[in-house]
C-alpha cells in the first residue's frame, strides 16, 4: 500500500510554505504561516475539540497543541522512511496523540503501541484514538522505566511531568522496554522526560535494543541533575546506531541558541536520530 504524503492534506499556502521552504524566501514564508498559526493556536482554551487536517482531537491547551503540531506534523521531527507497509511503533510518552496521529497519517496501516503515564492525559490520548476511528493503536496507561513497578508521576502543569522514586505526585504503572521488543521494531520514539537512558540500558542489558532499526530520542538535560547525554550516545554507538543530533527551533528549545547563558538550573532538550547500521 502506497503510504500517504503528509502535504497533500495541508491547507493551502501552508502545505507550499511546509512542503518546499527551501530559500531564504521559503523559510520566510513557513515563518509568516506558522506565525499566523500560533496565533490562532494560541487563543483556544483547554480542552476544546479543534479540527485539523483529516483529524478531530481535544487539546491540553493552545501552547502544547501549537508547539506540538508544529514540531510533528510540520517540521517532521518523528518523521522515518519505513521499509514496509504497516511498520511497528513504539511511541514511548504519547501525551495527547499528536504523535500517533502524524505516525497514522503517514503511514495508516501502522501497528502502534503507546505509552502515557499520567492517567488525566490518558483519558485525552484515548479519546482522540477513539474519536478518530485509529487502528492498529495499542494505549498503555503506564510510563516507561528501568524495571516493572510503580513510581511517581509529578505533573508540571503544561502536559507534562517527571517520574520519581517517592515524594508528592501520582502513583502509576511503570513498564520496561525491553517486553515490548520480542520482534522487529520499525521506529521507536521516546520521550520519557529524563529516563531516556535507563529505559534504553534496561533494553540493552535484556539485549532486545537491536531489535528496534530507528529511533528518535529526546534528551532532557534537566539542571542540577546528572548529566547523561554522553553515556547515552555511548549506549547507541555500542549498539550499532550511527546517530545525529539536533536541538530543535527557538521556540521549543530556545535554551540551546546562543549567545549561550548557562546556569545550574539550565534545562535544555535535544533531539538524537539513530539509525541502526550494523549487524
Amino acid at each position: 500500500m502506497k503510504k500517504r504524503r503528509l502535504t497533500d492534506d495541508l491547507p493551502g499556502a501552508l502545505y507550499r510554505a511546509a512542503s518546499n521552504p527551501s530559500g531564504r524566501a521559503g523559510r520566510l514564508f513557513l515563518r509568516w504561516h506558522l506565525a499566523r498559526l500560533k496565533k490562532r493556536a494560541w487563543a483556544y482554551e483547554p480542552n476544546r475539540l479543534v479540527r485539523f487536517l483529516e483529524y478531530t482531537i481535544r487539546i491540553t491547551d493552545g501552547p502544547n497543541f501549537y508547539i506540538q503540531l508544529k514540531d510533528e506534523f510540520i517540521r517532521r521531527i518523528y518523521h522515518f522512511e519505513a521499509a514496509r507497509p504497516s511498520p511497528l511503533i513504539i511511541d514511548g510518552g504519547s501525551n495527547m496523540g499528536v504523535s500517533i496521529l502524524y505516525f497514522k497519517h503517514v503511514y495508516p496501516d501502522a501497528r502502534i503501541i503507546g505509552f502515557e503515564p499520567d492517567p488525566a492525559l490518558f483519558q485525552t490520548l484515548r479519546e482522540n484514538v477513539e474519536r478518530n476511528h485509529l487502528r492498529s493503536v495499542t494505549l498503555i496507561n503506564a510510563g516507561l522505566g528501568k524495571a516493572k513497578g510503580r513510581a511517581t508521576f509529578r505533573p508540571d502543569g503544561t502536559a507534562g511531568g517527571r517520574l520519581g522514586d517517592g515524594g508528592e505526585g501520582i502513583a502509576v504503572e511503570v513498564e520496561p522496554l525491553s517486553e515490548f521488543l520480542d520482534e522487529a521494531v520499525d521506529f521507536l520514539k521516546l520521550n520519557v522526560e529524563g529516563e531516556e537512558l535507563a529505559v534504553l540500558q534496561e533494553a540493552e542489558g535484556r539485549g532486545r535494543l537491536r531489535n528496534v532499526r530507528e529511533l528518535v530520542v529526546e534528551y532532557h538535560g534537566w539542571g542540577k541533575s546528572k548529566q547523561e547525554l554522553g553515556a547515552l550516545l555511548e549506549l547507541l554507538d555500542r549498539q550499532g546506531f550511527r546517530y545525529l543530533l539536533h536541538d530543535f527551533d527557538h521556540e521549543t528549545g530556545g535554551a540551546s541558541k546562543p549567545p549561550f547563558r548557562l546556569e545550574a538550573d539550565t534545562n535544555w532538550f535535544c533531539l538524537i536520530y539513530g539509525k541502526r547500521v550494523g549487524p
